[in-house]
């Protein structure tokens, strides 16, 4: 096996979300998978695999400390980034497939960036009103900041608390322990020469409860981008500020085409294992 550390969404190496990504891990356990996940202490791990699937150019199977996840965002950008590095070659014209578990995901090259195409939720709709005090006290957010809050699942099970204004989502206060399964996160507008369009926050509580705000978190922003362009709160291209209360200082891009396709990518970096990454086209 090989072991490559992948830094994503960074607006520079090391600055953004790291991921450890296994090669030669074929004949490994579930549980196997789910020890080395937990050793690493990354918020996800994930396995390159062969596909079963005939129209995917490679399998990822994605770990966090309690379990297996169907889908996520940094893992796919960071998994493509270690595959390509090893030498993998898509079978189309400049677009990437990856199986995984909610099926089979674009990866295109955009420009020094890597660009994943949004799933679709797998659920949507307002939060009732216990699930919606729940959210806010587990956050720590003042209920009068709070716009609108709704499902924006799409593997990860997310809760959105869209707040006011970016000093808002900086201001909260998350308690330090939850459920294991929590996923929850902010976004709030940025004012004018903030550096940024929108600012994110994201928490999930881990196999012991603790709540863990993540870095950059792509199936968060993934589902953020989904509901903003589907409800007309962002038009075209954005670029989404995250990790600055933990030390990071992500940067992802997220657009629309004129197909309908939602696209978030961002930069990834090698800091450990294969550093050459060939393009792969348009």
């Amino acid at each position: 096996m090989r072991l490559d550390l992948v830094d994503v969404f960074g607006s520079a190496p090391m600055r953004g979300n790291p991921l450890g990504v296994v090669h030669g891990g074929d004949n490994l356990s579930d549980a196997a998978m789910l020890r080395l996940t937990q050793w690493l202490g990354f918020s996800e791990t994930t396995f390159l695999l062969p596909p079963t699937d005939p129209g995917a150019d490679y399998r990822v199977r994605i770990f966090y400390p309690a379990g297996e996840l169907p889908f996520a965002g940094h893992p796919t950008l960071g998994s493509c980034h270690a595959w390509l590095a090893a030498g993998g070659a898509p079978a189309g014209d400049g677009v990437v497939v990856q199986q995984c578990g909610v099926g089979l995901v674009e990866v295109k090259q955009d420009g020094d960036r890597l660009a994943f195409a949004a799933p679709g939720f797998t659920r949507t709709g307002p939060l009732d009103d216990a699930e919606r005090a729940e959210a806010i006290r587990i956050a720590g957010v003042d209920p009068e900041a709070v716009v609108e809050a709704v499902h924006v699942a799409n593997g990860p099970q997310w809760q959105l608390l869209r707040l006011r204004s970016s000093e808002d989502v900086l201001a909260a206060s998350p308690v330090a322990k939850a459920a294991p399964g929590t996923d929850i996160g902010l976004a709030g507008p940025v004012g004018e020469g903030g550096g940024a369009d929108w600012e994110l926050r994201a928490f999930f509580a881990n196999q012991h409860g603790t709540l863990v705000e993540d870095p950059v978190t792509g199936s968060f922003n993934a589902g953020v981008a989904l509901h903003l362009f589907g409800q007309g709160l962002a038009d075209g291209s954005y670029v989404a500020a995250q990790g600055r209360k933990v030390g990071a200082d992500g940067a992802v891009h997220c657009a629309v085409g004129d197909d309908g396709k939602v696209w978030i990518g961002g930069l990834c970096a090698t800091i450990a294992g294969q550093a050459d990454v060939p393009a792969f086209g348009g």
